[in-house]
């Protein structure tokens, strides 16, 4: 049984696209649904939190989820891939080897623990990471039926080395920004992040949705192009890129 985005805790963004804020870390989980297919955008924080968002997807649509997207490799939006074994996974070109890689996992495993995830179940969401099959180095259109067309946009490097951004062409136009933007806090620079990158990733996101798209961060509210521009500006400024 159907269930609605407000009941199932779900902002509705336009026919058939939505986001959920997730517990502890506001971190953003999106929800595209085409005639035929069902895509998530990242996963969650460990295996249980993918799979609940996997059920409510399909709860939403009616239907079994059957892509997801990776914005980033940071074990807030990956951790929770475990629960998508049968969906094609897609990130940008690089995201396989960071998520393949034992040190790496080692790392986002302590970066988890670090932040406050228990380090059983960190341990545990890093043994069964999910690495993208698909992997964007352009652009890549996926049909998900009945007139439903996403773009996926490797607009990196800038949080990371691997930023993907999710499209969503409509009425409005729904651009899924990941840590590119944040909304509830300071944009995060980690060890990984290329700052002199950033804002030209930024102005990249602002060519794909335009001025009247909505801009979904990683962390926090949905913005307008007005905030994305400020935060790119404010971003050359920090990290002294000209414009």
């Amino acid at each position: 049984m159907t269930v609605t985005w407000e009941e199932a805790g779900w902002e509705r963004l336009a026919a058939g696209v939505g986001r959920c804020r997730l517990p502890v870390w506001d971190c953003t989980a999106g929800l595209v649904a085409g005639a035929g297919a069902v895509l998530v955008i990242d996963a969650g924080s460990s295996p249980a939190e993918g799979a609940r968002v996997r059920a409510q997807a399909q709860s939403l649509t009616g239907r079994r989820v059957t892509h997801l997207a990776l914005i980033h490799p940071h074990f807030d939006h990956v951790f929770g891939a475990a629960a998508f074994t049968d969906a094609e996974v897609f990130g940008a070109v690089g995201v396989d080897a960071v998520l393949a890689r034992a040190r790496d996992r080692e790392e986002l495993c302590a970066d988890a623990v670090r932040n406050g995830l228990a380090e059983t179940v960190a341990r545990e969401s890093a043994d069964r990471l999910v690495a993208p099959r698909h992997l964007v180095s352009g652009e890549w259109t996926l049909d998900l039926g009945g007139g439903r067309q996403v773009l996926l946009a490797n607009v990196g490097p800038g949080h990371t080395g691997h930023d993907l951004a999710v499209l969503v062409p409509g009425d409005p136009e729904v651009v899924f920004c990941g840590d590119l933007v944040e909304e509830s806090g300071e944009p995060q620079a980690g060890p990984d992040a290329v700052p002199a990158r950033w804002p030209a990733a930024l102005d990249r996101l602002l060519a794909l949705g335009g001025e009247d798209a909505l801009y979904v961060p990683g962390h926090g509210a949905v913005v307008d192009a007005a905030f994305v521009r400020a935060q790119r500006d404010a971003l050359a400024a920090r990290f002294g890129v000209s414009s």
